[in-house]
């Protein structure tokens, strides 16, 4: 379904590990929003949804919804530090355009 970078790996252990609470996951969404139509959201998962999907790569936990799901198939995720800002990217084969910001899809 999605692949993720070995950056991206430790930044969302990262982030797990700082959450400073119990949570079970990372959640990744495909919002409707953003300058193209399509925005990627993440967040912590403290209680999974039980339609969600999940995916564990690396012992990483992923939550996704079903419709959500359909817009990730494929994706690689990536985590970016340089200077502009560090951030996940997200190479999405499903995406058909973007915009100039980079955090929105079509």
């Amino acid at each position: 379904m999605i692949q993720l970078t070995d950056s991206a790996l430790a930044a969302a252990r990262m982030a797990l590990t700082r959450a400073g609470e119990t949570v079970q996951g990372l959640r990744l969404a495909v919002q409707t929003g953003g300058c193209a139509g399509f925005k990627y959201s993440m967040g912590l998962v403290r209680e999974a949804d039980p339609a969600d999907v999940l995916v564990v790569l690396d012992g990483v936990r992923l939550f996704i919804d079903p419709l959500s799901g359909a817009h990730l198939e494929g994706t690689v995720m990536d985590f970016t530090d340089g200077v502009q800002g560090a951030g996940f990217t997200f190479d999405n084969p499903n995406a058909r355009g973007g915009c100039g910001c980079g955090r929105s899809f079509c």
